[in-house]
């Protein structure tokens, strides 16, 4: 069900923005996502990009809880967005790979079923 493990993903969080309101959804959404209530952190995530665009961190954990909800199309593209914005981001640059990895290997295994 779950789409990676989720202690090989790593959350991102900008230091000082916790005072924003992006900030504020985002730390909210990485509060519930540890309790695994991914529904609640998708929507906090969500909004913390429509409240910032450009935050690659809030894309970066949207797409982790996109991933952990099967919504593996939408995590790609999260993930690719969040690295076109913060192309060196180690730890985002992690996680996409970890994705990339487990999505490369289901979709392999979906082709063989007939």
């Amino acid at each position: 069900m779950l789409a990676a493990p989720f202690l090989t993903l790593v959350f991102a969080f900008a230091p000082g923005s916790a005072s924003t309101t992006s900030g504020q959804e985002i730390a909210f959404g990485i509060e519930v996502a540890r309790k695994g209530l991914w529904s609640e952190a998708r929507f906090r995530f969500e909004k913390a990009v429509s409240l910032d665009p450009g935050n690659a961190e809030a894309l970066n954990n949207l797409a982790i809880a996109l991933e952990q909800q099967g919504a593996f199309g939408d995590a790609r593209a999260a993930y690719e967005k969040a690295l076109k914005l913060k192309p060196g981001n180690l730890y985002i640059q992690q996680n996409y790979d970890l994705f990339r990895e487990a999505d490369d290997k289901r979709n392999r295994k979906a082709k063989k079923k007939p």
